[in-house]
């Protein structure tokens, strides 16, 4: 699922910057990728995912609001109850949010609506988010909290550091850290990182190989954690802005 935390720190200073901004224009971003492994939360979910998706964003009244969608199709492993692993499965996420910067730091809520079909099994899941930003040193640094509307979630919550380093005019590395938590477990679930190698080749378009891995640190049986390994996985991803 896109709507990780990095994506909420990019959509959230987008909309922060053009609330401030009484001329602002809309902004549009189209996307499409591939990853060997589906690795959500700390979790490996399948293998082979593509995925496709759009994002917009755009300012009201001093309100940063941005709005997405995301479509993965893979191979499923993980969800109970399905009649065998690697089966064909497809997930659609649609989520909006709403910002403010309030000087000291941006803060943000938001909704998360995710469909996920695999033979055999259908799963409807809704989360509200809230969320805050704050740059220190030149350092992206989120806390975002996850409620899930319906199931139990546990209270996910996730802290994000993110660096962007320019390497000329047309390259960009970007490293990023995010620690998982259950808060009504009160337990951590997993650190994921994530690099990947920015080329500009337009104005417009970006396109980024990214490496990404995640170290288990919870094995509870009481959540989805349970048997969670350290995951390594390696993908691309195509971005067009307009």
């Amino acid at each position: 699922m896109r709507t990780s935390c990095k994506l909420l720190v990019a959509l959230t200073a987008v909309a922060a910057s053009a609330a401030g901004n009484a001329m602002a224009e809309v902004e549009y971003e189209i996307h499409a990728g591939y990853t060997n492994e589906y690795l959500f939360r700390g979790l490996n979910l399948g293998q082979d995912l593509v995925e496709v998706g759009a994002d917009v964003t755009a300012q009201l009244h001093g309100f940063g609001l941005a709005a997405g969608v995301w479509y993965g199709s893979f191979k499923d492993n993980s969800v109970p109850g399905l009649d065998s692993p690697n089966q064909d499965a497809s997930e659609l996420d649609l989520y909006g949010q709403v910002s403010r910067d309030f000087g000291l730091i941006t803060g943000s809520i938001g909704y998360i609506y995710r469909y996920f079909d695999s033979t055999g099994s259908t799963l409807n899941t809704q989360e509200i988010y809230f969320g805050i930003v704050r740059q220190f040193l030149g350092i992206d640094t989120s806390l975002v909290y996850f409620w899930g509307v319906e199931g139990d979630n546990n209270g996910y919550s996730e802290f994000a550091l993110g660096k962007r380093f320019a390497l000329s005019g047309c390259l960009a590395l970007n490293c990023g850290v995010a620690l998982g938590y259950l808060v009504e477990q009160g337990q951590l679930t997993a650190l994921t990182n994530k690099i990947s190698l920015d080329w500009g080749f337009t104005h417009t378009a970006t396109l980024s190989p990214f490496v990404k891995w995640s170290i288990a640190l919870s094995d509870d049986p009481d959540t989805a954690y349970l048997g969670s390994k350290n995951q390594l996985v390696g993908g691309m991803l195509l971005r067009v802005t307009f």
